[in-house]
Parts: structure tokens; sequence; C-alpha cells
């Protein structure tokens, strides 16, 4: 078994160069967009986040003709030079006729247009100008219904048979429900300015039906009103997202951070949006409004939700963020502290200029957040209440862009983020930005540029280029030297660090790209040395170097071949190597309903250290991006099928061999023997 798949995998990679390319594949670049955010933040909310922000957008396409410079910044890898030369290319030579006018349009590169074309179209634009009535809801309305199915093969420790006098006495050994994912979600859409939907979900391991329990572990509602009228901006009833300034006090949405697009560090997004995720944690319920009075948006919100957490006589130890219940330690924590929130935001704008006031009052009821008491932990937040409050700030002219946030809390502790872009010509972009979050400063929502997603105790300089030489080259390069000058979790004392990357992108335009990227970490830990008792706070580097090559053919197919190396260093300690190979392969004929792909991936990693994480084609929706250490195979296989025009299911059939162990996963997850197969299917049904 593992000879042949190594053989298939060399066989693919040798073919993949060796073909003969007609005619423009379109591929959807922006997955590899979300694998290079996944590989730069340890948050995996986020990163499910942008993909499920990502794939509905590319499921609801805007038409080209009539999208505006709002819409337009949902999409975070275009810039704002990008944005108003789309826009003025319009308006000086009216309606696009075909997608291939946007290589004209200035500071366009064939990469940008590459991540853009899945979320385009050119059509009728005359749909966009419906009016809202009962009618045209009924008549024009679109609904879809979805039904998700997942399952891993092999049984998991969480599952095994124990009597019942073990589980008395160690009732947290097994898992209380089925070894199943299953959820279910609904939405109703009418031209994007009326939305409402539900979404029901049980992860692996919760009970849907049993003496105790009766259903669905999480429910979520929405109804959400856009652009009724000329005052009315938005209205959310039910579950929903919010994001301010550039996330010093507030915002559910991702963070730009680190990557080949080095001048995208901004957060553009500004008010509500609905939740339509089975993310347990990270949404408000309740309602929110923002009214518009010619350049004037005033956001005014109010929630109120149960969180899970750890809680002893009304104090607060911790929260759970998981949204997991599966065993009963789980269940005793799940909705016991409630939280209400209220605030708003002011928010004055022009073409060139931006003032914006936030604050936000929080509280917890009868209990007192009080973590357990560590020296890292000495300034978080402790007590009933909190209130934060920021001014945030944006100034423009055709070539320099200047924005920031200033941020306090109670305590009067003082966040700030203050950047500069310049761009003198349309193929250079520069990035300038600075960021003091005080060690003091206490944001429960808090979510901002960093090296970690907290506000609170990191200083840090970041500086981004990218060129475009040629209209097939880019060059992208970033530095970030950062400190931290209170104690972190792992780390006794203050500590510091700095990242570099470097990445050349080549895209021939036609069939081929091709990117080499290399990226430097160091940052600060304990460590015990050999032969020494005492405690010390050391560096350790990590190095890493990808090249991935896409191939099209025939507008039909499109190979991926990915070269991963991993270098870790502790200097006088511990270093670890390890690399991986994989090969992808979709196929998407034209005169079928159907499509799949396949991926094959070798791993050879001395330890966890050095482990790599390989983005997958997963069902929609369904984001996945594994971690490999140790030696062994991954091997999946996908695909999408249009049963009728408005039905379709989606699969995917994934097994991991690993050659170096018998035991996989740790805790309840744990799984006897080299293998593991998990399977996805989603069954959708629009009408």
């Amino acid at each position: 078994m593992k000879r042949l798949l190594t053989t298939l995998l060399v066989y693919l990679f040798i073919n993949s160069y060796n073909l003969n390319s007609q005619t423009i594949y379109s591929v959807d670049k922006w997955m590899e967009y979300i694998e290079e955010m996944a590989s730069e933040t340890e948050d995996e909310t986020q990163i499910e986040n942008l993909y499920s922000d990502l794939s509905y957008l590319s499921e609801h396409p805007f038409e080209l003709n009539s999208v505006t410079e709002t819409e337009l910044k949902r999409l975070p890898f275009l810039s704002d030079q990008q944005i108003n030369s789309l826009l003025a290319y319009r308006v000086k030579y009216g309606k696009l006729v075909t997608l291939y006018e946007l290589k004209n349009v200035e500071g366009m590169d064939f990469s940008t247009i590459s991540l853009l074309l899945p979320f385009v179209y050119i059509g009728d634009i005359s749909v966009n100008k419906r009016p809202f009535s009962v009618k045209n809801m009924l008549k024009y309305g679109s609904n879809e219904l979805q039904i998700r199915y997942d399952k891993c093969f092999q049984q998991k420790k969480g599952y095994c048979s124990y009597p019942d006098s073990i589980l008395q006495q160690y009732p947290n050994r097994k898992y209380l429900g089925e070894p199943f994912y299953h959820s279910l979600r609904y939405s109703y859409t009418f031209d994007d300015r009326l939305q409402w939907g539900m979404v029901a979900e049980k992860d692996a391991g919760e009970p849907f039906w049993n003496n105790h329990h009766k259903g669905y572990d999480f429910y979520s509602v929405h109804l959400f009103f856009k652009d009724m009228n000329k005052w009315l901006k938005t209205l959310a009833i039910g579950d929903y997202k919010v994001s301010f300034g550039q996330g010093l006090v507030i915002s559910n949405d991702f963070t730009p951070g680190r990557s080949s697009i080095v001048a995208q560090a901004e957060r553009r997004s500004n008010g509500f949006r609905r939740h339509f995720s089975t993310n347990e944690n990270d949404y408000f319920r309740g309602v929110a409004s923002t009214l518009v009075l010619k350049q004037i948006y005033i956001s005014l919100l109010y929630s109120y939700r149960k969180l899970d957490a750890g809680v002893d006589n009304y104090e607060v130890s911790t929260f759970k963020t998981d949204g997991l219940h599966r065993l009963e330690r789980d269940c005793e924590k799940k909705h016991t502290v409630p939280m209400q929130t209220y605030g708003g935001n002011v928010h004055y704008t022009t073409s060139n200029l931006s003032v914006g006031f936030t604050a936000l009052s929080y509280s917890f009821g009868k209990y007192q957040v009080q973590p357990d008491p560590k020296p890292y932990n000495l300034f978080y937040f402790r007590g009933n209440d909190n209130i934060d409050i920021s001014v945030d700030y944006m100034f423009k002219t055709k070539k320099i862009k200047f924005y920031g946030e200033t941020a306090m809390s109670s305590n009067k502790a003082v966040a700030t983020l203050n950047a500069i872009r310049l761009t003198p010509v349309s193929y250079f972009s520069l990035l300038l930005l600075h960021r003091y979050y005080d060690k003091k400063y206490q944001a429960f929502f808090g979510n901002a540029f960093g090296q970690h997603s907290s506000v609170q105790n990191e200083q840090g300089f970041y500086t981004g280029m990218q060129w475009t030489p040629f209209a097939r080259f880019k060059l992208s390069a970033y530095a970030d030297l950062f400190r931290f000058p209170w104690l972190k979790y792992g780390v006794d004392a203050p500590s510091s660090g700095q990242e570099y990357m470097v990445q050349l992108d080549y895209n021939s335009g036609k069939n081929f790209t091709t990117y080499l990227r290399y990226k430097y970490r160091k940052k600060e830990k304990n460590r015990t040395l050999e032969n020494e008792s005492a405690l010390s706070i050391l560096p350790y580097s990590q190095q890493r170097i990808r090249l991935q090559l896409l191939y099209g053919i025939q507008s039909t197919w499109v190979l991926k071949t990915s070269a991963d190396g991993v270098y870790y260093d502790e200097g006088k300690g511990k270093r670890s190597l390890g690399w991986m190979i994989s090969q992808g392969a979709g196929w998407k004929p034209s005169s079928l309903p159907f499509q799949s792909d396949i991926y094959l991936a070798y791993f050879h990693t001395d330890d966890y250290y050095s482990r790599i994480n390989s983005y997958e084609k997963n069902i929609l929706y369904a984001f996945s991006m594994p971690s490999f250490y140790g030696k062994g195979i991954r091997l999946s296989f996908s695909f999408r099928w249009d049963i009728l025009k408005k039905l379709s299911l989606s699969a995917k059939l994934g097994h991991s061999y690993y050659a170096d162990r018998d035991l996989i996963g740790t805790d309840q997850e744990e799984i006897k023997g080299h293998n593991k197969t998990d399977m996805y299917m989603l069954l959708r049904y629009k009408f």
C-alpha cells in the first residue's frame, strides 16, 4: 500500500510538467490565500470565519459593473489602490464587456486577478434595482438548505465501552454522544438586502438524542436587513458579528496579518454582519443597527448571551471557547455565565477622511471573573464589568494613506495602532505599522494586528513591501520586530522576537503559476538545558521554505505540486528537521455536472516542532488544514456532483497512514493503530 501510494505521488509529480496546455484554467486561488493565512495564526476561529466569508462570496459573486467600493473592500486581498483603479476604469471606459479587461486596470497584476475571478462576473445589473416588496421577495428570493455529516471510521478512546463502576469513578473517560458530526443550515436571501436563516449543529461526541438531551447542541438564528432605505443601513436581529476600527475594542472578523499580500494589514470592515456559522463562541446575540445621516454613520448594539465557563461560588476561573460538550465536565461548564453587552460607534466618513468613536460596555451579572493567579496573568481582566472606548481615523491621498486607532480600557491603560501605506506608483507599495498594546490594557472582544490576537502586552514595528516589476512577476517581503514587556504563558520573563518573509510569484497569465516563499521566525521561551536544573529564557528559531507550482490543462485539469521544508533550532538544545512533498489534481469537465479532486502527500519530520500544515480541499464551509509530523502518507479524494439543477452532493474521504507510531492523537481522541480515515458529506438544495 505504501509503495503504491509513493509510486503514484512520483508519477503525478513528474507528469505535471510534461503536459501541453492550450487554454486558461481558472482555479480558486483564494484557497491558496486562505492556506497562507492559516499558517500565520494560531486562532482557528479566525481562519474559519475568513473561509466562511469567502466561501459565501464565491457562491454569491459580485456583478463587476455594479459592484460598489464597500463590497470590494470585503475582499481582503484587494488594495485600496486596486479598488480605486477598477472604479475609475469603469467611469472612464464604461461597462466592462469581458473579465479579460481586468488586465487593463492599473495596478491589477495577474496574481490579484486570479484571486478576484471567483468573486465577480459580468451580467444583468437590473437585478440589483428590484424594489423591496413582498411580491419580489416571493418571486426572486432564494432558499438554500444544507445537511452535513462527518465521521471518523476508527474508534477513538472516548467511544470505548467501560464498566459502570469505572465510569462512576472516572465519568470523563467516555463521550456522552454519538461518534459523528452533523449540522443543518437553512437560509433565505433577497438581493443581499434581506437575509434570514438558522443553524443547528452537534459535534462528534455530543449527544443528539438520549434520556437527558434532545436535539442539537447548538442553535443559531438571524434576521438581517441591509440598505432598506436611505437612512437604514443595517438592522440585525438574532445572532450577528461586529467590527469597528482596527479591532482594538471589538472585532469578530479575520485580522489581516503577515502574508505575501504585505500591504494589506488594515482592517476595513466596519459595522454589523449576520452570524451564519457553526462557531459557538465568536458572535453576539440580540439586536444591532446602523443609521445613516448624510456622511455620519451611527451604530448601536445590544447583546445578551450565556458563555461557557468554569465557575466556583460565582467566581469565573476560565472561559471555555471551543464549543465542545462531549464530556460531563464540558456540560458542567455549558452556558453558566451571563454576559450583557451594549455600545456603539459614531463614524464620519468622506472619500479621503474618516473619524470614528467606539464605546463598549460589558458585564457578567453577579459573577466575578477571577483567573487562577499566575505571574503571567497578573494583568488579565478581573472583576464584574469593563468599558472600552476608542477613536479610529483615516486620511488618504492618491499615493499615501494613514490610518489607526487608539483605545483605553476602564483601568486607563492604552492601546494604539498606527500605520502609513505609500503607493508612489501602481506597481510598488510600502507599509509601515507600529503597535503598542499596554500590558494592563483589557478588551474582552479586542482582535487586532499582532503576534497574538489578544490586544495586550505587545509592542512592535512592522514593515512590508510589494513590488511588481513586470506584469507576471511579484516580489513580496516583510519584517516584524516585536517585544512582550510582561510575562507570557510559557515565558517567565519579558521577551522579544523577530519575523521575516520573502516571496517571489510568477503567473504566466495563461495556465501556469508558481511561487517560492522563505520565512524566518525567532522567539524566546522557557527552557531547561541539559545538566542544569534552573529554568532559562532562551531563543529558538524556525525557518520554513515552500515551493508551489500550479498547472492548468485545457480548462479541465489542474495540477498542484508543493514542496515544504522546516528547520527548528533551539541553539544549544534541540534541532528538528521536517519536509513534505504533495501533489494535487483537480478535474472539472465542462460537459458533466461533476468535479473532483485528489490529494497525495508524503511527510517526514523529526518531531512536532518541525510539523507541516497542508491545506486540503474540502466540502463547502468546511475548512481543512491538518498538521502532520512524524513519518507517513496522506491521501484524500473529494467530489461535487450536481444531481439536479438545484440539488448537489459533495463528499470527501481522507486517509492518513503513520509509519512511526501505534497511537494517533491524545486523551479521548486517541486511536490505536497506524491509520486514520475521515469522511465529510454535504447535501445542498436550492429552491
